[in-house]
């Protein structure tokens, strides 16, 4: 087969079909391979029917037969051992200076040893984030490239092309290198998990607290929709309460409430454990739910375990506009802890990340795609070495505007017996992250108590650690000294 293709793509799912049908709006030529080779066909017969540059492939030979040099391979396969076995695949048919891509949620680990692997045998390789769903592959998605700097070069201009763009500029650039765009998009699915569960907390709040009904719920989703909350994911929430099944009644209120995860929301919670960054709201997201999984043992605990009598009185429109308020500042402690560990991430890998160029990428095309994070861009602008964006002056005054109504809504959830993890992490996290002295004194006094770990003292300079017998019958032995 003539090399007349100028891009390649293998994974013939909902993701890949809809990114190939936007690429080759764009002007590019694509080839496309599918392990199971009827994919393919189907593809050219329905999807890609009459498009004369799209080219089905039979074999991975004659796939990267089809592409211009230097080949530029997309690869939208599971993560894993998929990715893997696809690379071992191409091997014997590509060339040095070929360019193999991971479109794939895959671990950042994992695209850093592939990008170490392909580098050895003379290939590039970038693992890129892609978000927004098939709308967003077929429309224009948020892209996030990490890997070998070489590469970039090579598929910047179609990137940017199929992106995603915010006020004219795409959502889409260079990350960093090795793991660092895979790094990105999973941080980004960790802050996505965080806002589906606030919002989550809020309708619950609205139906069990307030006696909402959803159409009721979905009048004020639509209307938080037009201000500070204007967001994709609000969006359709207000469009799902407003839905209805076959009978006339709410869909929403049929599916069973037992929610599932891919992974990336565990992986963002456990690389914040790893670097010691206190990524509470996504860690809360997580196990709420875990929690819901736990659907027989809640219905079993729910006949015998009692909760406040209370019910709410008094002004419902007030408690809704506190429940917005909360949900707004919750939503900036969820993006100011997501770039903490993004800073941390980029200390540990030396990675040299634009964080208000993060935020544009993020802007248009994704799920946590938004009004808000236009601020988070210009609070980079204004000091790209901001260290938290609870200390940039604009979300400073934003929280200060929204902390009673915070409180109000926590203290309201707790009395009525309504669960907010997420909501009330994030309060406990400000108060934390504000707090010039916690009692970490005393934990680390208990800990010498019992195993001798030592302490620092606030009277003698940093980095100096003490012990102490404390019961006068120990030894004065110390165990070696250690930080989270």
């Amino acid at each position: 087969m003539d090399a007349r293709a100028d891009f390649g793509l293998i994974g013939l799912a909902v993701m890949g079909q809809n990114l190939v049908l936007n690429v080759n709006d764009k002007g590019y030529s694509v080839a496309v391979f599918n392990r199971t080779v009827e994919k393919v066909d189907e593809f050219m017969r329905e999807a890609a029917k009459g498009r004369a540059t799209i080219y089905g492939c039979r074999s991975a030979e004659e796939f990267v037969g089809s592409l211009k040099r230097p080949r530029k391979i997309m690869l939208l396969v599971k993560a894993g051992d998929a990715v893997d076995q696809t690379i071992e695949h191409l091997l014997p048919f590509l060339e040095p200076g070929d360019l193999v891509i991971d479109g794939g949620n895959s671990q950042f680990t994992d695209t850093i040893r592939r990008t170490r692997y392909l580098t050895e045998k003379g290939l590039l390789f970038i693992g890129t984030g892609v978000s927004g769903g098939e709308e967003g592959a077929r429309h224009g998605p948020s892209i996030m490239p990490g890997g070998n700097p070489a590469a970039w070069p090579l598929v910047k201009e179609i990137f940017q092309a199929i992106a995603a763009k915010a006020d004219g500029q795409p959502c889409c650039d260079w990350v960093g290198e090795d793991g660092a765009g895979h790094y990105v998009k999973m941080v980004h699915n960790g802050i996505e998990y965080g806002d589906m569960q606030l919002i989550c907390e809020a309708y619950q709040f609205m139906k069990d607290g307030l006696g909402a009904t959803d159409e009721e719920m979905h009048g004020v989703f639509a209307e938080w929709n037009k201000g500070e909350l204007d967001s994709y994911l609000i969006e359709i929430t207000a469009a799902i309460l407003a839905f209805k099944d076959g009978d006339g009644k709410p869909l929403v209120e049929k599916i069973l409430d037992t929610a599932g995860q891919k992974g990336t929301g565990k992986w963002t919670s456990v690389s914040a454990l790893d670097l010691g960054t206190p990524v509470t709201l996504i860690g809360e997201a997580v196990f709420a739910r875990c929690l819901s999984a736990m659907k027989e043992e809640r219905a079993a605990a729910a006949k015998v375990l009692k909760g406040p009598a209370a019910k709410f009185s008094g002004d419902r429109s007030a408690a809704i506009e506190d429940l917005r308020k909360a949900l707004l500042a919750s939503k900036i402690v969820s993006y100011a802890q997501g770039y903490m560990l993004m800073r941390e991430a980029a200390k540990e890998y030396a990675w040299k990340l634009n964080y208000g160029g993060i935020a544009l990428m993020w802007r248009g095309g994704c799920i946590i795609r938004s009004v808000f994070l236009g601020k988070i861009k210009e609070a980079f602008d204004r000091n790209p070495n901001t260290t938290n964006l609870l200390l940039d002056p604009y979300f400073r005054k934003v929280i200060e505007g929204c902390q009673e109504s915070w409180r109000r809504a926590v203290s309201k959830g707790v009395e009525l017996g309504i669960p907010l993890p997420a909501l009330s992490t994030a309060l406990s996290f400000y108060d934390g992250y504000r707090c010039e002295r916690l009692p970490a004194n005393l934990l680390q006094a208990q800990r010498d108590y019992f195993g001798a770990h030592t302490y620092e003292r606030v009277d003698r300079p940093r980095g100096q650690f003490f012990h102490t017998n404390w019961t006068g019958q120990g030894m004065d032995v110390s165990a070696g000294s250690y930080n989270a």
